[in-house]
């Protein structure tokens, strides 16, 4: 996570317009012109699990913001690097990507907390006794690598218990975890909690999930813009931010409706797994509620560095509260 990529796509030509009138204003093709284009870097394929987004879309909120949004799945740490470099506006990211990011001197700012809690979970079969943090000593964990939200997840569990790496082998596994853990690879698997514990529950697995959430609070997934965006042009992020959060409300007021949107942008879904896919949207769901959506909390934010300085992830402390604003979560 630390390698940072200079060899970056060309910059993105964004169109930055007046807002307009209203749709029955101008021509179809006018009124398009006239919405500022915003490639959106998502981290992930197409999945239920930006269904704030995708109904952010089909029921207009970005278009009411003058906003009109292209969903780009190329991997985290490229949406991290092109808002660094300022060659785009906004990426949806975990929360860690920001310190990480700005240690390297790219200068990300995270405007709008979507997870209220960090979704990373230790997934083992009920007969290994792995019930808390503490049972991980001398287990074999398998997990996608040594970074990212799995990695950081499972070393504030370590952490907690007062365990180090040293204590655990870990094997690097790719995105396997349920195949591993079912085969017996691993006797414990570092997963996001509103997915592979809902496919093995769903397939009448007996588990136990251990919650990241339940033991320590940490800066979890959410929207990043860039000093440079938010010096020159803080209307901008205000209007992605407040049509974002729009999704998000919706969402939790629609959960049927906000499913069905779904199958417009996730190829396969009416086909698929439904009773499956719709488990892991629900469990999603849970991470999303809050009494005031888009706030960061600052405990969160220190317990982040606090968790990658000990990682050696961070070498030395940053300014945390350049890290994140709640500036535009407000309407104003």
């Amino acid at each position: 996570m630390l390698v940072w990529r200079k060899s970056l796509v060309l910059a993105l030509i964004i169109a930055l317009a007046a807002c307009v009138a209203g749709p029955s204003a101008q021509p179809a093709d006018q009124q398009s012109e006239s919405l500022t284009k915003i490639r959106l870097p998502m981290g992930y394929i197409p999945s239920v699990q930006y269904a704030p987004f995708y109904v952010a879309v089909a029921k207009g909120f970005y278009k009411d913001a003058g906003l009109e949004i292209e969903f780009d799945y190329s991997p985290e740490t490229d949406g991290v690097a092109l808002v660094g470099a300022n060659e785009l506006q906004f990426a949806v990211v975990s929360g860690e990507q920001v310190p990480l990011a700005r240690a390297q001197q790219l200068p990300v700012v995270y405007v709008m907390a979507w997870w209220q809690d960090y979704p990373v979970a230790i997934l083992a079969m009920k007969e290994t006794g792995i019930h808390t943090p503490a049972d991980l000593a001398g287990k074999k964990i398998g997990l996608p690598g040594l970074y990212g939200a799995n990695y950081v997840g499972l070393r504030a569990l370590l952490d907690v218990a007062g365990l180090e790496e040293k204590d655990v082998t870990l094997d690097s596994i790719g995105y396997n975890q349920v195949e591993a853990l079912v085969a017996g690879q691993e006797e414990a698997v570092i997963v996001y909690a509103n997915n592979e514990p809902v496919q093995m529950q769903q397939k009448g697995y007996d588990v136990d999930v251990i919650l990241v959430k339940d033991y320590v609070q940490l800066a979890s997934n959410g929207l990043i813009s860039n000093e440079t965006t938010i010096a020159n042009n803080p209307d901008l992020v205000r209007r992605m931010v407040q049509a974002t959060m729009r999704g998000i409300a919706y969402t939790l007021a629609n959960p049927d409706e906000a499913f069905a949107i779904c199958a417009r942008y996730v190829e396969g879904l009416l086909q698929g797994d439904q009773v499956t896919q719709r488990a892991i949207f629900d469990t999603s769901l849970e991470f999303w509620k809050t009494k005031q959506l888009g706030v960061s909390n600052p405990v969160a934010w220190e317990n982040m560095q606090n968790v990658l300085l000990d990682m050696g992830m961070l070498t030395t402390p940053l300014d945390i509260s350049k890290a994140y604003t709640n500036e535009f979560v407000e309407k104003k």
